[in-house]
């Protein structure tokens, strides 16, 4: 019985890893690079995300709405970004400036930690998308 139940959860296991996303975290941002446009100063802000993606400790895509992203790039390391599920963006009349503005982690004790915006670049959200297909359709399937 003990070796049934090891094998459904092994076999839990290995469908799940064989879903997740084939590339790492430096190729993601590798690639949001490759499709970001030149820096801007700012961008306008509805006051609240579609979406957002971190991409490591130091950069983060957010979706302003589906197809409008931008690649925010930090001052630095921003600690629990890579942990958090909830982010929040500080704004002035609308718009987030670089420079001024920051990504703030919610931290499950209430705390809200500020991160500095040091860049920000629009995404070609279509370029990326069709990026990620073309890696999907190379990478061979695990079963």
């Amino acid at each position: 019985m003990k070796f049934l139940l090891l094998s459904v959860a092994t076999a839990l296991v290995l469908a799940a890893c064989s879903s997740m996303p084939s590339m790492r975290e430096g190729e993601r941002l590798a690639l949001y690079q490759a499709h970001a446009g030149a820096p801007v100063s700012s961008f306008r802000y509805f006051g609240q995300l579609n979406s957002w993606e971190a991409l490591g400790d130091d950069a983060i895509a957010v979706w302003a709405r589906p197809h409008e992203a931008w690649l925010l790039e930090l001052s630095g390391p921003c600690s629990g970004l890579e942990f958090t599920s909830v982010i929040g963006l500080t704004d002035q009349m609308g718009q987030v400036h670089a420079g001024f503005d920051k990504v703030l982690v919610r931290d499950p004790g209430g705390i809200n930690i500020p991160c500095w915006i040091r860049t920000i670049r629009p995404l070609d959200v279509t370029a990326i998308k069709q990026a990620e297909q073309a890696a999907r359709a190379q990478t061979p399937r695990s079963y």
